[in-house]
């Protein structure tokens, strides 16, 4: 369970801790409060704390001085927070702060302790290799059939017949123009090529 505590930032006894126990306290200057501060700013009753739930709330008991959460005055029920700081009156500071049982934490950590020496570790199961059945008459797979390799050379075949190929069609090209260019009269320009032969500037009928 949570425990709640006051720690005095400033005041007549700096560092002081107020431990915040029961369910109804009270905070004043006399004795015979639940945490008495002995100081002029505090009236004797000045307020008082209940436990609501999980959580405690504050009220000022119309003390001369009034009470500040956070900087704020408060005139009713105010529910604390943890790290609130809870001022009575302009000097005296307290800082409500959270503490954990240690009881309970103790008990968390050994309980996990005492379950771990009960058991003993249960070995693993080693695994078994089932042996796969042997078929009779069956025959092995042998390695798969490596790829043909592609011939290197047919692409370089193929380049060279059409380049033979093309320097055949530019040699017969060049007979013919030199055999239509042969009669000197001009009759073949007109005859074969005749939209060259205009071209030229020759006259074709």
């Amino acid at each position: 369970m949570a425990q709640f505590q006051f720690v005095m930032r400033s005041g007549p006894t700096p560092g002081k801790v107020f431990p915040v126990e029961g369910n109804d306290l009270t905070v004043g200057r006399e004795m015979s409060n639940s945490i008495a501060i002995n100081d002029s700013e505090i009236s004797r009753r000045h307020a008082k704390m209940e436990l609501r739930g999980s959580s405690y709330v504050i009220q000022d008991l119309g003390s001369t001085n009034g009470t500040f959460i956070n900087g704020n005055r408060i005139s009713g029920v105010q529910v604390l927070n943890p790290n609130d700081m809870v001022s009575f009156g302009e000097n005296i500071v307290l800082i409500y702060e959270m503490v954990a049982d240690p009881n309970a934490t103790m008990l968390s950590a050994k309980a996990p302790r005492t379950a771990a020496r009960g058991r003993k570790p249960v070995p693993a199961p080693a695994p078994t290799a089932e042996p796969s059945p042997a078929y009779s008459g069956s025959v092995p797979a042998g390695p798969a059939p490596a790829a043909a390799p592609a011939k290197k050379g047919s692409g370089k075949l193929v380049l060279i017949i059409i380049a033979i190929v093309v320097t055949c069609l530019i040699l017969a090209c060049v007979a013919g123009l030199l055999w239509i260019d042969a009669d000197d009269t001009g009759a073949r320009w007109c005859q074969y090529l005749p939209f060259l032969a205009r071209w030229l500037g020759a006259v074709c009928p």
